[in-house]
């Protein structure tokens, strides 16, 4: 895929932050359609009236991701308004901390965050890789992860938690693709450290992995996802921690990781976004 110029792409947490950013850069590239998902209303109603004179077609839905009912309406809505996304963005996610996960309201902190960071990409891909198969257009599928769904921290052991299986999943529905046949639509799946969009405020940067700059991360997703990259890893010393689980014993990981680098450290101030 050259660029996005005439595909219909859809965002989800599309109001604010990274989302906002991806659907800004549809449009620049000239996206036929930008399908805007969020669940804060005014937010979204905002973001929607600033790209509206681009030329392109903005459609704004309130939709809370947590809810499979509310996914499978919305899709449905979406199908009937502007056609089947080319193009879908798995952005929208949370995170909960600064907690041990047993002092943390487990009952609705750890259900919430399974459902929005796990739960909803699955509901979604659903619902829209059966017109993406279809079609002979090229078409991608980008689920956005984190580092942590690909190394283990203290303070975050949900999101950790919700982030491994968003890997799992999305890494495998990208193996039945190619098993299948299905060679035009590609998956992608984005891991970065901290980015610097108050999400995660508070926390630290560790020796080798900075708190990345959101554009940066826009840039090199885009990039990679027009390209159709199974992985974006960011920054790459991320990788580093796939190296040490495979030839490190679990002890001495654990003293790099936790003493030496102080990764295990850096949730330690979280606050996150006010």
């Amino acid at each position: 895929m050259k660029s996005v110029a005439g595909k219909r792409v859809l965002i989800t947490g599309a109001a604010m932050g990274m989302g906002k950013l991806y659907a800004q850069r549809a449009v620049q590239e000239g996206a036929a359609a930008v399908v805007l998902w969020d669940i804060n209303e005014t937010a979204l109603n905002e973001t929607a009236a600033e790209l509206a004179d681009s030329g392109c077609k903005i459609k704004a839905y309130v939709v809370d991701v947590s809810d499979r009912v509310q996914i499978e309406k919305a899709a449905a809505q979406v199908r009937a308004d502007v056609g089947d996304p080319h193009v879908v963005v798995n952005n929208a996610g949370i995170v909960r901390g600064n907690a041990y996960f047993w002092e943390t309201d487990s009952a609705r902190d750890t259900e919430m965050t399974m459902k929005i960071n796990s739960l909803a990409p699955m509901f979604i891909a659903r619902e829209f890789l059966p017109g993406m198969i279809a079609s002979d257009e090229q078409a991608r599928l980008i689920n956005i992860s984190s580092a942590a769904g690909l190394t283990a921290n203290p303070r975050m052991a949900s999101y950790c938690g919700s982030k491994w299986a968003a890997v799992g999943w999305s890494d495998s529905v990208r193996l039945e693709l190619e098993q299948a046949g299905h060679s035009h639509v590609k998956v992608t799946t984005v891991c970065p450290y901290y980015i610097n969009t108050g999400m995660f405020e508070g926390a630290k940067a560790a020796p080798l992995l900075p708190i990345l700059e959101p554009e940066t991360v826009v840039d090199e997703v885009w990039k990679e996802m027009k390209k159709g990259a199974a992985f974006v890893v960011l920054p790459k010393t991320v990788l580093l921690s796939e190296v040490f689980k495979g030839i490190l014993p679990t002890s001495l990981r654990d003293f790099v990781a936790g003493r030496v680098l102080g990764v295990y450290k850096t949730m330690e101030d979280f606050t996150g976004r006010k």
